[in-house]
């Protein structure tokens, strides 16, 4: 479902940006991308946040004669996967926090009640218009400090802790033995885990129930990518045949196995 941007094309003064499942093209100081029924919505989103001040996201540009969405290029460096180091230090992880605390702000008086047809469904409680896939792949980075936010696309109804839920599995990450590249035990997750949410100044009320949320979220994504996929979507059905399914799944059964330590680092330090 991520965009996982990266430069692999330089054509004269255009870059051609490919991802898991939109291909970008970069015109300039600008970014032409693949348009769908939610994107109004999503532009709707990304005015309201500059407008109250965030310069975190892309500006838009609206759309070209061909049906793309066109926005602001954000300067800086996207990590594919595995990360890089930079998207691996404990800056990148304090300032990702920050940088979606900022999102969560700016955006927290969007009306979007009563407004259908994001990409992904609304969520039960939902409080704001959450990002929906707030991982390294899609943050711009300046060096290791996280300076931008793109791929708006999954944007959703939602709460705070559903959007913090899935942005701490990527940035800690919270995964299984053996399903990433970065090697933590469980006790250096649960610390990352518990700098990312007073980075991002998560309340206290809130962490007891951010594991549960954690596995109730990718439980969510294996549902979204297996319905896209009987709908004949390519890209989503080209991630379960590489099994990326199961990766997910077996992370929810290690994030339920592991939820006492989490807590007693989360919870009480």
């Amino acid at each position: 479902m991520a965009s996982k941007e990266t430069e692999v094309a330089d054509l004269a003064d255009q870059e051609v940006l490919t991802g898991g499942v939109n291909e970008v093209t970069r015109v300039a100081d600008r970014v032409r991308r693949p348009a769908g029924p939610w994107t109004p919505l999503v532009h709707d989103v990304l005015r309201h946040v500059r407008e109250r001040g965030f310069t975190g996201a892309p500006e838009v540009h609206g759309m070209t004669e061909d049906g793309q969405e066109e926005l602001s290029f954000l300067p800086g460096q996207v990590s594919n996967y595995p990360v890089t180091a930079e998207a691996a230090s404990t800056e990148a992880l304090v300032t990702a926090a920050r940088l979606l605390r900022g999102y969560h702000d700016a955006v927290a008086d969007f009306p979007w009640a009563g407004r259908e047809g994001w990409m992904l469904p609304a969520q039960p409680g939902a409080d704001l218009v959450c990002h929906g896939d707030f991982g390294p792949h899609n943050c711009v980075l300046d060096g290791t400090r996280a300076v931008g936010l793109i791929d708006f696309d999954t944007a959703h109804p939602a709460t705070r802790l559903w959007d913090v839920a899935y942005a701490v599995y990527r940035w800690a990450p919270v995964t299984a033995p053996g399903n990433t590249e970065q090697e933590r035990s469980v006790r250096e997750q649960a610390e990352r885990t518990r700098l990312f949410c007073d980075s991002y100044g998560l309340p206290a009320d809130d962490r007891p129930r951010l594991l549960d949320t954690m596995a109730d979220r990718l439980n969510a994504l294996v549902a979204f990518m297996r319905g896209r996929a009987a709908e004949g979507d390519t890209a989503f059905q080209s991630h379960l045949d590489a099994g990326h399914h199961h990766l997910y799944l077996g992370d929810v059964e290690y994030i339920r196995a592991s939820r006492e330590e989490f807590h007693r680092v989360l919870l009480t330090g």
